[in-house]
């Protein structure tokens, strides 16, 4: 005689699940309610965020928009460099690049008509004759922090040795400088840089420690 327990297809009624208590079912209805509800508060955060970057507050403005200088460099500076008042900026890139050029409290901008003249051709060579080319800096030279990069002159015929600060290789000089010496005067910290030089790393973290940040600049220099 054939098991009450076993139907035609041989699956007994134990294997049959069981229907859910109306407990279980409630506590189910309000897992996936609030899994609803956690998603919907992610997505109006999501546009929250994107409403703030596509529309800011005027209020979380700077006054003044960053400059590609301080978005882009970490600015050091070596005041006295060598001699009293022979500032000069150090503007160094993520990659290692570091920008050299006269702050702006550098003696050749306190004479009456500033900078009126730049000359490269010091030392041994012509700076601005220099031509490096491709990835592994080919003609590059290798310079000593002391190492004299241009003479600029000033109207009362005065002149200063501008040096490279930091030891390494001289990628490029600003030879705009030569017909455009003014550049110095109206924009020394940007289109009036002197050169652009790598530093090995090495050297880099040797050097490093005897120049000042912006801050402690500004501190030794008295400017707001």
């Amino acid at each position: 005689m054939e098991d009450s327990n076993v139907g035609s297809t041989g699956i007994t009624r134990d294997n049959f699940e069981k229907p859910s208590s109306d407990s279980t079912i409630i506590k189910r209805q309000k897992q996936e309610s609030v899994e609803e509800d956690d998603e919907a508060e992610l997505e109006r955060e999501d546009e929250a965020d994107l409403k703030r970057l596509l529309m800011p507050d005027v209020g979380d403005l700077p006054p003044v928009p960053p400059s590609a200088v301080d978005s882009n460099f970490v600015s050091y500076f070596a005041p006295d460099f060598l001699k009293p008042g022979h500032d000069q900026y150090i503007y160094r890139h993520a990659n290692g690049l570091c920008v050299i050029g006269l702050a702006q409290t550098h003696l050749a901008f306190k004479d009456e008509g500033g900078v009126t003249a730049v000359d490269f051709n010091v030392g041994k060579s012509d700076r601005s004759g220099i031509k490096v080319t491709g990835k592994r800096k080919k003609n590059a030279q290798h310079f000593e922090s002391n190492t004299a990069l241009c003479k600029v002159c000033t109207k009362d015929d005065t002149s200063y040795i501008v040096r490279c600060c930091i030891k390494g290789s001289l990628l490029e000089v600003n030879d705009r400088l030569i017909k455009q010496p003014s550049l110095l005067n109206s924009a020394a910290d940007r289109e009036g840089y002197i050169a652009i030089i790598m530093p090995k790393p090495a050297d880099w973290l040797k050097t490093k420690p005897l120049f000042l940040g912006i801050d402690e600049y500004k501190k030794l220099r008295e400017l707001s």
